[in-house]
Formats: C-alpha cells, structure tokens, sequence
C-alpha cells in the first residue's frame, strides 16, 4: 500500500515539475471544463425553444447576499475553531468577506430593502461545510480554495457588472479588499500547499505504521 503511494511522488512524468496542490487543483478543474466542452460538440443542436432573456433585480441580488453572508460566516468560523490544527492556517488571511458584507446589507438597508433570509440551499450548503469540516479536511480546504478564488475572480467582476445593471450608486465592500489582492492570494496559496504537503506526509506516515491496511 506504501509503494502506491509513494509512487506517486516519484512518477517520471512528475520529474523535474515541482507542482503545489493549488497547482493541481487548478489543472484538474481545466480537465474538467475542457472535457465538458468536448461533450457539448458531440450532442445534437438544442431544438429546444431558446430561453427569455434575464434580468437582474435588486430581490435576486440581495438573496445572492444573504447567501453569500452565511457561507462567509460559516468558513470564518470553522477556521476559528479549528476541528483541525491545518485549519488554523487560513485565519486573517485578508480575503474575508463577512465584514465587508455586513456593510454591505446595511446600506441596502438603508436605501429602504428588506433583507431576506438565506434561501435552502444556502442553509444546505453551510451544513454541508460544518459536516464535511468535522470528517474531511481535505474536502473542507478545496471548498475553501474555490469559494475564495471564485469569488476573487468572476465572482467579482459578474458581481459589479450585475450591480451596475441594477443602476447601484455605490462601490460595494463585498468587491474591496484591504490590501493588494494579488499578495493576498499567493499568501493563502502557499498556505494552502503547506498544508497539502503536511496531510500527504502525514498519510505516508500512517501507511508506514499500519502496512496491513
């Protein structure tokens, strides 16, 4: 079982092409979206009526917020408690958003809209993370990785084109960060391999002490 492993670590194919796990999470999701795409010239044409045009609205984007605020919450949170020492790791990394959606709610307050409640899936999606948490950390820290990248990538710009669609007169805090953005996320980048690195040497570990598993 310990050669399987370690043959990973010593693929010729790996030689010389020292990858972080940031690294190899990226390359897989690109494998993934180019395959999709390679399904998508292989189905028939959609004969399918085409779909009416959408629209934001100011209740849609609030929902997308309220959503938002709980995720934000509940990944701050899970890194405070830390179930698991790596968690630790990802704390005052400058890329939350709980604050800044705080603010954020409070002006659309202000301007006289009512705040919804987290929609099901949003609720779903938190206990999900709070469960995955406890038992998978390795799971848990991909989640971490693509809410926070997404976010800080397209998620900021459909965002503030979204709300430039609604006519919003002001430069939302959900969309700024304290600091370069760039720094902050090769910060938690070379956090995040740290500790993938930590977990790999810890399952060789447990494999080379428990050999008949």
């Amino acid at each position: 079982m310990l050669e399987k492993v370690t043959a990973f670590s010593t693929n010729p194919k790996m030689a010389g092409k020292e990858k972080g796990f940031v690294d190899e999470m990226r390359a897989v999701a690109m494998k993934l979206h180019t395959r999709d795409q390679a399904r998508e010239g292989e189905k028939e044409p959609d004969q399918s009526p085409p779909l009416s045009k959408w629209e934001p609205s100011i209740g849609g984007y609030l929902k997308f917020y309220a959503d938002s605020m709980i995720v934000f919450q509940t990944l701050e949170s899970i890194v405070q408690t830390a179930a698991f020492p790596a968690y630790a790791e990802f704390r005052n990394t400058g890329l939350e958003r709980s604050n800044s959606l705080a603010k954020d709610l409070l002006w659309f307050e202000e301007q006289g809209n009512v705040i919804p409640e987290p929609s099901s899936p949003g609720v779903a999606y938190v206990r999900y993370l709070e469960e995955m948490a406890e038992k998978d950390p390795q799971g848990f820290i991909c989640h971490f990785y693509n809410v926070y990248f997404a976010h800080s990538a397209g998620g900021r710009m459909i965002g503030r084109k979204v709300g430039q669609k609604l006519s919003i007169k002001k430069d939302l805090e959900f969309y700024k960060w304290d600091g370069e953005l760039p720094q902050l996320l090769q910060s938690v980048r070379e956090k995040l391999n740290k500790v993938a690195e930590v977990s790999f040497a810890n399952t060789l570990k447990f494999l080379y002490l428990n050999p008949l598993i």
